[in-house]
């Protein structure tokens, strides 16, 4: 499998401090200030020296897994799985994470890129087959970040050349509106297919300061923690709250994402019990 970077552990602020959440509020971006408070406050947490994996696994090391088990994942038993079009989030027959478009799309020329349509459950399954197991939230931040904190994995000044996001794609995004704009011309040119890079394709520009690559964009990434507040009293999106408890934790944005959103504290909550689309990988963890 993939090459790992050696996390040494410590304690640091898990989250955002506020002078973030109100830098957020006032930026020229589309999501209310209620979306980013499960960020807060910052907890002071304590990580074990732990490995990580430098990239997202690879569709090429998901195929070797599959080849190894007969591995089904849950879009191939089900039938079809979620992709984004110029309408909004829908299910098409024949998606999986070989054909992450509909029948057609993928093969070997993606086998570098990371795999997407797993879910939580068929990133658990590879991570037990290859002797690992999926991080934590507070290791993934720390791999992230470091024990400083830090807006994205380079630091607080963003560079659009430092990640897989929309705006490497599209330019400069302000609005939802200029979003849909430009992915509906994208699906009208080539379709809803992921438009992931080959993992590593940042790799130095982009890294954490473990060396860590990919922790910004490219692919949503999976984490073993159960959704939960870091203060069970925080005011947050009711969209947020409901899926505490409930739901696994998920960092580092996408390609489809603004910069906002593939920040270190970020944070998304994806239901396990199946749920999984074309911006959906992980990476793995091992103890030291």
């Amino acid at each position: 499998m993939g090459e790992m970077c050696r996390i040494p552990g410590g304690a640091f602020r898990q989250g955002s401090p506020d002078w973030v959440i109100d830098w957020l509020e006032a930026a020229d971006q589309p999501l209310p200030r209620l979306w980013f408070a499960d960020e807060t406050p910052q907890v002071t947490t304590v990580v074990k020296p732990f490995r990580i994996d430098r990239f997202p696994v690879t569709v090429g090391e998901y195929a070797r897994f599959v080849r190894d088990t007969g591995y089904r994942t849950e879009a191939e038993r089900r039938g079809f799985g979620l992709v984004y079009t110029e309408q909004g989030w829908i299910e098409r027959e024949g998606v999986t994470w070989c054909a992450p478009g509909g029948p057609g799309t993928g093969g070997p020329d993606f086998d570098d890129h990371p795999v997407v349509h797993v879910s939580w459950r068929d990133a658990n399954e590879f991570a037990r087959w290859s002797g690992r197991r999926l991080p934590t939230e507070a290791e993934w931040e720390f791999a992230a970040r470091g024990p400083d904190f830090r807006i994205w994995p380079w630091g607080d000044e963003w560079d659009v050349e430092a990640a897989n996001t929309a705006e490497l794609h599209a330019g400069p995004l302000h609005s939802l509106s200029a979003w849909q704009q430009w992915w509906r011309a994208e699906c009208e040119r080539i379709g809803p297919v992921p438009r992931t890079s080959p993992v590593g394709s940042f790799r130095g520009r982009g890294d954490s300061p473990f060396g860590c690559a990919d922790m910004a964009g490219n692919v949503y990434e999976w984490t073993s923690t159960l959704s939960r507040l870091y203060d069970d009293s925080t005011r947050c999106d009711p969209t947020v709250r409901m899926a505490m408890g409930r739901y696994r934790v998920i960092r580092g944005g996408s390609w489809m994402n603004f910069r906002y959103q593939v920040r270190c504290s970020e944070r998304m909550h994806g239901d396990p019990d199946g749920w999984s689309s074309f911006a959906h990988g992980f990476r793995c963890a091992s103890d030291v």
